[in-house]
């Protein structure tokens, strides 16, 4: 299963939370990183997205750009579990490829805990984009990385 994290880009400072918006830098690394999961998904991926506006903002520039739809998930909220977003993708066993535009510190602690075991505070920046691969070998689970982008190197 490929499972590709992507945290929503850079947002406006305020309150409430789930409102605010991405800022004019934001809106630019969301359409970079947007072209370059656009190259890269195979049409089968399934889009989840939190709530907050941001995150809505940021899996928008996907949509609009691909045509693609996505589904807002309360799982992937901000403050969400490592294992409400695990259970929302349905890591492992999900037939097709899950995008979750979701928040830090959630996605750090859920690389981490694929990738080292254990969950760890990990930052992934703003508008980054960690494309996970699961696959038994040898009897055992591993988790490969495929891809880490970040917008501003794209």
């Amino acid at each position: 299963m490929d499972l590709v994290l992507w945290r929503h880009a850079e947002a406006e400072i305020g309150e409430p939370d789930l409102g605010r918006q991405l800022t004019g830098k934001g809106e630019k690394q969301a359409q970079r990183t947007a072209q370059w999961l656009h190259a890269h998904l195979p049409d089968t991926a399934r889009i989840l997205v939190s709530p907050a506006m941001r995150a809505q903002q940021t899996a928008r520039a996907l949509a609009q750009l691909s045509h693609r739809k996505y589904k807002t998930v309360d799982g992937v909220a901000p403050g969400a579990s490592v294992d409400d977003l695990l259970a929302a993708a349905g890591w492992p066993k999900a037939r097709a490829p899950v995008v979750i535009v979701g928040h830090q510190p959630t996605l750090g602690l859920l690389v981490s805990q694929l990738l080292a075991g254990v969950p760890q505070n990990w930052a992934i920046k703003k508008g980054a984009v960690w494309w996970l691969s699961g696959r038994e070998r040898d009897g055992g689970w591993q988790t490969v990385v495929r891809a880490v982008v970040n917008p501003d190197l794209i």
